[in-house]
């Protein structure tokens, strides 16, 4: 398949592969602004591609590349890729996820009371993301309130132009993200400075885990450059705020258009402690202590995955679920398709967040992406799905407003095109 008809539908038509997919197979080639591009689904197909790391390196779109800059990590391969993700992942171990929890609790609180305190429909997509965006900045930068507002609007810029159409003409979404880029650049050049002036006169860090990264060393062993340092803050923003931002979005909407879940969710709630014991937040909701939270965010993820897909090129010739996949191509791995594939579509297309509890080993579920280059976020993103829900659910009522579009845009990440328009109510008792 080729042809400009076929670019054009793939940032126009969201039924984009799945449509394919049942018309040519789980492994399928077209081409893409001039790229030819491989899509596949599936289990199978997916676990060739990760037994064959060696034979592809990572990719993405041209929009994507250039935004995220020459220096992230995102862009790199091999040793330097490696050296990286091990300075960066430091911020979302279980130890360092155990110090950030209890502002990420304030945060939730502040968030319910902010709800609360609002007598008119408020938008929660608007809102979450200001709360994610929060997160990630209070987290890894230890930003004020002031300096978070400051980076969020420009970071707010940024993100639309991400996966837009790489043209740079005045005016156009990847035009002005470009200028929002080196505003951002400059202001975490600025963070990181501070930091840096506060460790050597022995004062101590803000709250947040810049103090993690620096002593990063490069695949040399040499100590990261600000620059380089600063680009892999921009990587962290975006990994730990965009899809966290859906997911919250999404997971709220679907408890919403179906009360029943709610409900089924809530007997579970009403049983937990808000907010959990110190030094316990990390844990306290997991699948051990939570397992209907547990598989409702497992469902929410599986219908509405923040990431759609992901990107590989092909170093050398490679077999995927039996297709050979010649060099240089770009395989894009499709997250949405692979986790609706199955026996029963209908069931599969239903929000049915109990299927998580059979034990069904036959659902692909890779939300977050897979493999080595799986999202750096991850691990934050869902400690903070966990905690927001509870904390939101246990001392709040929300109900929908009537009349307003709750179909999804998909670019960026999915979220509800009117909003997700809501009114809050304080539940009148709270365990």
């Amino acid at each position: 398949m080729s042809g400009v008809l076929e670019t054009l539908a793939f940032f126009r038509d969201p039924d984009f592969a799945r449509a394919r997919f049942e018309r040519f197979g789980d492994v399928y080639e077209t081409s893409l602004l001039g790229q030819r591009t491989v899509f596949i689904r599936g289990g199978q197909a997916i676990s060739d591609l990760f037994a064959q790391s060696d034979a592809v390196a990572g990719w993405w779109p041209d929009s994507v590349r250039e935004l995220l800059g020459p220096l992230s990590l995102a862009n790199r391969n091999g040793a330097d890729h490696k050296a990286r993700r091990r300075v960066v992942g430091q911020l979302f171990t279980t130890a360092a996820l155990k110090r950030s929890s209890p502002a990420i609790v304030t945060l939730v609180d502040g968030l319910a009371e902010e709800l609360l305190g609002n007598q008119l429909p408020v938008a929660l997509v608007p809102t979450l993301r200001r709360f994610a965006f929060s997160v990630i900045a209070s987290t890894v930068l230890g930003l004020d309130p002031v300096d978070r507002e400051a980076l969020f609007m420009d970071f707010e810029i940024w993100c639309q132009g991400l996966f837009s159409l790489p043209l740079a003409m005045p005016g156009s979404p990847f035009a002005k993200a470009r200028k929002a880029r080196k505003r951002l650049l400059s202001r975490l050049g600025s963070v990181l400075k501070k930091a840096q002036a506060a460790a050597a006169s022995g004062a101590p860090l803000a709250a947040g885990g810049l103090d993690l990264l620096a002593g990063g060393l490069d695949e040399a062993g040499l100590p990261l450059a600000n620059d380089d340092v600063a680009e892999q803050l921009l990587l962290l923003l975006f990994a730990g705020y965009e899809t966290t931002a859906s997911s919250l979005s999404c997971l709220l909407q679907a408890l919403l258009q179906h009360p029943e879940q709610l409900a089924w969710l809530q007997e579970e709630l009403d049983t937990l402690s808000w907010p959990a014991a110190d030094g316990d937040a990390v844990n306290a909701f997991d699948a051990s202590r939570a397992p209907r939270l547990d598989a409702v965010v497992k469902e929410v993820l599986r219908l509405t995955p923040p990431v759609g897909g992901f990107f590989r090129r092909t170093q050398q010739p490679i077999a995927l679920a039996g297709v050979l996949v010649p060099a240089d191509r770009v395989v894009q791995v499709s997250i949405s398709a692979s986790q609706l594939q199955g026996a029963d579509l209908d069931d599969l297309a239903t929000f049915r967040p109990q299927r998580h509890l059979d034990n069904d080993e036959t659902m692909t579920l890779l939300p977050f992406g897979g493999g080595e280059r799986v999202c750096l976020g991850k691990a934050l993103a869902e400690l903070e799905i966990r905690l927001l829900a509870v904390g939101l659910l246990k001392k709040l009522t929300l109900e929908l407003e009537p009349d307003q579009d709750l179909s999804l845009s998909i670019i960026p990440t999915p979220s509800p095109k009117d909003g997700l328009l809501v009114r809050s109510g304080r539940k009148p008792f709270q365990a």
